[in-house]
């Protein structure tokens, strides 16, 4: 069954009413963005999500935290301060920098990459540096001056190939970019990824709508 990410969290009554539902991952952006929030503020966040959970009986969702080109001393105080499961790269990152994260700071390290838009970006060209490194890699829609976050979707034609390269060297792939809950059933019936990551689809007015947050979830499962 496809797996769910919920990312770009910043208020603890979004997670307290999550908790209830299949969700795999939430995701707290410590980059610059208008998601933004401090180590401090994810483990705030962090801490009163599991409490919540451990109350009601629920398995909690890993904690991942989202930087872009960071240093090891900026991802090595998040982690240390709220807590995380998981670090998503969403830059430049080395392979050679994924492995340090993941080796010294024990967590598992996402690897996020653009959408294909090249004819020279095949799978191997994109992935093969991060086998046996990474715990997971994203697909997501890149914009100039952007690093994520558009809410527009690629081509996802160009989907099987990169699917099946992932499949065959069992790496973990997730689909961001411009999902809601009118899209994201169609792309799991037509290419069945691993995972999807959602931002902007699950939110009105900027901020996250737990009706729509229910509704992605379940459209995820039901697909």
């Amino acid at each position: 069954m496809t797996k769910v990410k919920i990312c770009g969290i910043q208020r603890v009554e979004v997670l307290q009413s999550m908790v209830h539902l299949p969700i795999d991952w939430i995701g707290f952006v410590f980059a610059k963005s208008r998601r933004q929030v401090t180590a401090e503020q994810a483990a705030k966040l962090i801490s009163d999500y599991r409490s919540c959970a451990k109350a009601s009986h629920t398995q909690a969702a890993l904690t991942v935290g989202v930087y872009v080109n960071p240093t090891f001393d900026e991802v090595e105080q998040g982690v240390r301060i709220s807590g995380l499961d998981v670090v998503q790269l969403h830059g430049q990152e080395s392979a050679a920098f994924c492995r340090t994260i993941k080796d010294k700071l024990n967590v598992q390290v996402f690897k996020a990459f653009p959408a294909p838009i090249h004819d020279k970006d095949s799978p191997a060209f994109i992935f093969a540096d991060y086998i046996g490194i990474v715990d997971g890699v994203l697909l997501d829609t890149v914009l100039p001056n952007a690093e994520g976050g558009t809410g527009l979707t690629f081509d996802w034609t160009v989907l099987p190939d990169y699917i099946s390269y992932a499949n065959e060297h069992e790496l973990p792939l997730l689909v961001a970019g411009g999902l809601n809950q009118d899209n994201v059933g169609h792309l799991i019936e037509d290419y069945q990824p691993f995972g999807v990551d959602v931002s902007s689809g699950v939110e009105s007015d900027g901020q996250k709508d737990f009706e729509k947050i229910k509704k992605f979830v379940e459209r995820v499962k039901q697909a």
